[in-house]
């Protein structure tokens, strides 16, 4: 069982920074991808980017590439997402979920199906 708490959403005005962070239980198996989420309403839940818990290994939508970084904090059990360069239509709630299914493709990883964990979401709305 693995347990994820968002916090760090926001209002912010377009080409604004934040940072999200995720803490995960203290079972959480360093062979997890811990990934970051986005729901906008009317709008299906897309990845956004995705580290590997026990080697760092990261990977990024394309929408977010260069804008976004993900890193985690294994002394403090958490996974950040760094947002920079933030835009309008980045506006959405933001979830972290994990997933400890084997062998994940890049498209996998930004995918929800293998995810069986979830956090509660934290908002983040981009005004311009």
């Amino acid at each position: 069982q693995v347990q994820l708490v968002e916090s760090g959403g926001d209002s912010v005005q377009a080409g604004g920074s934040l940072r999200l962070s995720c803490v995960t239980s203290a079972s959480t198996d360093g062979r997890t991808w811990i990934t970051w989420f986005r729901q906008a309403p009317g709008k299906e839940r897309e990845g956004v980017a995705g580290i590997y818990y026990a080697n760092g290994k990261t990977v990024y939508a394309d929408s977010v590439e260069g804008r976004f970084t993900i890193s985690r904090d294994k002394s403090k059990n958490t996974i950040y997402l760094e947002m920079n360069t933030l835009k309008p239509e980045d506006t959405a709630t933001y979830y972290c979920a994990a997933s400890s299914r084997p062998g994940l493709t890049r498209g996998q990883v930004l995918a929800q199906d293998d995810y069986a964990y979830w956090g509660q979401g934290t908002q983040v709305t981009v005004s311009s």
